[in-house]
């Protein structure tokens, strides 16, 4: 009797502890992504440079990538970057 009162109890709330926990974003998990985020734009200014150094060489070139320098380009990353700021604002 005393393990369907005590135990029983228990190991719902647990489960259901667990289950809320399950969808959110840990601290070691937004590390790993504004990482990600950083190393996304390192690679990005390498492939600048790589697309100028061809782009000098021949004058041909199209770039078939989003330019960074254009505003169209940079309005999905500026609402990233916004957002990033905010959550790191708010995280303080």
């Amino acid at each position: 009797m005393p393990t369907l009162v005590i135990g029983l109890p228990w190991l719902i709330l647990h489960y259901i502890t667990k289950w809320k926990t399950a969808g959110t974003i840990t601290n070691d998990d937004e590390q790993l992504l504004d990482e990600l985020y950083h190393l996304a734009k390192r690679l990005d200014d390498r492939m600048d440079t790589v697309e100028r150094l061809v782009a000098s060489d021949h004058p041909d070139f199209k770039h078939a990538r989003l330019v960074h320098d254009q505003e169209i380009d940079n309005q999905q990353l500026e609402e990233l970057n916004r957002l990033i700021a905010e959550k790191k604002g708010a995280a303080k």
